[in-house]
């Protein structure tokens, strides 16, 4: 699709910075540094174009200064070009690639090769790029990131390689335990080997060569992926630790560095478990392969890089929910009287995790979350505990955009007042209650259970002892693969969908009968939510490929399909075709006694199938649920024909000036999205 008109909105963060003593605005200086550097990581895991793409966009401010007027005159396009371009380098910028962080689909820009062509004729180094990109930045397909095909394409994936393949190779990794986050598959020129590409400073072949379980060809590792850029991130962390404010933030920091020089992801590991443990930090970060979103096979993830400050005062009000969660978890329908009423499939402590409300300063990903929940890493987070996360800027940003108009225009006035409290506090649970909680039935090592084998526990969708579980050295990502993700956001989404009617709970929010915005008001918006997001989720499904582009909207759209089968009218989708309009209805009196219910037993099932393991029965239940088809494809078309513009961010920079830090802010304009990342130099 071309890029005609966006949204910008900056993620404002000088209040917060100015609040940082010098030491910390040196140690943030230093880590934004390292995350916006990570920019070239992502784009080489995007797509072969958007390196390229990127130095184009950049290079073209540097010819013209800055000034893009010039361009009218000197390269003999129209201003009406001009914007189109603008617009399209905005967007690129903001996803870090030529395809939407959220829903994985390519763009392109508003304008054709005429005008492109006269723009790389200003500067010998744009022709240079320009007949690099010219055969693919305006090409579809490829309609989205995918398995490579003619349609789909993956730069995790490079050589004429198939969905098999990628399986076997990633079977072999599981089965000599190496972790897959920071790799890529290359297939050999000869068409019967592969070479697995490790993130690392370091370069050459590790000597670990592996055989096909055909024996036609071999699998080798081979380190050096991403070398340069990872050499330039170790280089501002090694910087960042001399302002470090404690010992746990120097130690994390050596093990990043280590994983990021040598592609351990054992020393990865090691530093999320000290990160964990760095409660409370005045400035936040988030490093490494994280994200296995984009990935079609659902194991290897997308560098990113996340440097943020803490709100104290807004953090207070997280503090009250963490001090009450284990009152609710027992609320949750899987709780039974055994293990203090939580039940077997929950943790036998509930760890108070480190629960902040940050800003960003620095959001180096191809999409920006309103809340994170880490790290990934199942065993650590039992053992070790996570850390939360709610970006307070990203998400007041987000109030102000344009929104789908999905709700009957009685409401709508209502509905927008009541969406970001509603939205607010579900992200809030989503990441607390839903992330954390949950306990995997794990076969460690042979012979050694989390579980007594002579008594196992009871699976509730059965009435008997569970059958199966996590036999050593198996994953959550490695046994799910594509389904991990959508799962498990749909299952956290869940939680804080459950348990958003509780009055005890919406008490504890500030939310009574007496409030400017009551309880029940509060609930009534969520279910809203629940049927607007699940409308708007149609937008990331692929039509020609039959697969879905972003795992939340995966999650939405099956949430909402479950209310409409199984809510007895909770929630009701009207659609008027001729008219292009969907329409949102919510039955008040059902919410408690119909959709609750509905979507208690969509969560038990998904968070059981998680715990012990089950795929094969996780498999059939999520993709009946999550499959779209009949009236749900025309209901997409409408969803489409409304779809707002695209959000897009400007993020601040830092520099030094002597011993001194400085933090400049750009206008939220294309223009200011553009003058950011140019002065990153990155």
């Amino acid at each position: 699709m071309a890029v005609k008109e966006i949204q910008v909105f900056r993620l404002g963060i000088e209040s917060q910075f100015e609040r940082l003593t010098a030491q910390e605005k040196q140690y943030a200086h230093h880590m934004a540094r390292a995350a916006w550097l990570g920019a070239r990581i992502i784009l080489n895991q995007v797509s072969p174009e958007s390196p390229a793409i990127f130095d184009f966009i950049l290079e073209l401010y540097r010819v013209c200064g800055g000034n893009w007027d010039t361009l009218v005159a000197s390269a003999d396009i129209s201003r009406r070009d001009l914007q189109q371009f603008l617009t399209y380098a905005a967007t690129f910028l903001s996803n870090i690639g030529n395809y939407f962080g959220s829903g994985d689909q390519k763009f392109v820009p508003g304008v054709g090769d005429d005008v492109l062509s006269k723009m790389a004729a200003m500067s010998s180094r744009l022709s240079e790029l320009y007949h690099e990109i010219s055969a693919s930045i305006n090409a579809i397909p490829p309609f989205s990131l995918g398995y490579p095909s003619e349609t789909t394409q993956s730069s995790y994936y490079l050589g004429t390689i198939t969905e098999q393949e990628i399986r076997t190779v990633s079977k072999i990794l599981e089965q000599h335990a190496i972790l897959p986050e920071n790799t890529r598959i290359r297939k050999a020129d000869n068409g019967v080997d592969f070479e697995v590409l490790l993130a690392s400073v370091e370069v050459g072949v590790t000597g670990r060569t592996f055989p096909l379980p055909d024996g036609t060809g071999s699998v080798r590792l081979v380190r050096g992926d991403h070398s340069a850029e990872l050499g330039r991130i170790c280089t501002e962390l090694r910087e960042a630790i001399q302002y470090a404010a404690n010992d746990l933030q120097r130690i994390y920091l050596i093990e990043d560095i280590a994983s990021f020089e040598t592609g351990s992801l054992d020393s990865y590991r090691t530093s999320q478990m000290y990160w964990v443990r760095d409660k409370g930090p005045r400035v936040e970060n988030i490093f490494g392969f994280v994200e296995p979103y984009r990935d079609p096979h659902g194991i290897r993830s997308e560098f990113e890089g996340v440097v943020a400050i803490a709100d104290d005062e807004e953090t207070k009000l997280l503090a009250k929910l963490v001090e009450n969660s284990t009152r609710f978890i027992r609320k949750l329908p899987w709780a039974t009287p055994e293990n203090d009423g939580k039940g077997p499939f929950e943790k036998s402590l509930f760890e108070p995790p480190d629960f902040s409300s940050i800003h960003t300063l620095a959001y180096c990903s191809s999409i920006i979350f309103p809340g994170i929940n880490l790290p990934n890493y199942n065993d650590i987070r039992q053992e070790c505990g996570f850390k939360n996360v709610i970006i307070a800027n990203r998400m007041a940003a987000e109030s102000q955009a344009k929104q789908y108009r999905f709700v009957d225009p009685s409401e709508s006035e209502t509905f927008t007042k009541h969406k970001f409290p509603a939205y607010y506090w579900w992200v809030v649970l989503h990441e607390l209650l839903g992330h954390g909680t949950g306990r995997m039935m794990v076969e460690a090592e042979e012979g050694k259970y989390n579980f007594d084998i002579s008594a196992p526990p009871i699976n509730p969708l059965t009435g008997k002892p569970i059958t199966c579980w996590y036999k050593p050295g198996q994953t959550w990502t490695g046994q799910f693969g594509n389904l991990a993700t959508t799962v498990d956001e749909c299952r956290a989404e869940l939680v804080g969908a459950y348990l958003m009617d509780d009055p005890e709970l919406l008490e504890l929010f500030g939310f009574t009968e007496a409030s400017d915005i009551s309880g029940t008001d509060l609930t009534y918006n969520l279910y809203q939510q629940l049927g607007v997001d699940g409308l708007r989720g149609l937008a990331n499904f692929n039509v020609d490929s039959g697969r879905w582009g972003q795992a939340h909207s995966r999650a939405h759209f099956a949430i909402l399909k479950c209310l409409l089968l199984h809510g007895e009218g909770v929630v009701t989708v009207a659609h008027d075709k001729p008219a292009q309009s969907l329409k949102v209805t919510v039955d008040r009196e059902k919410i408690v006694t119909h959709g609750k219910p509905a979507l208690g037993n969509m969560l038990l099932q998904l968070h059981i199938y998680r715990c012990t393991a089950d795929v094969e029965a996780c498999r059939a239940y999520y993709e009946d649920l999550s499959n779209v088809d009949g009236e749900y494809l025309e209901w997409r078309e409408t969803v489409l024909a409304n779809k707002p513009p695209p959000l897009v961010f400007v993020q601040a920079n830092t520099f030094l000036n002597g011993d001194e830090v400085v933090l400049k802010e750009y206008q939220p304009t294309v223009e200011g999205v553009i003058q950011s990342w140019a002065e990153r130099m990155v």
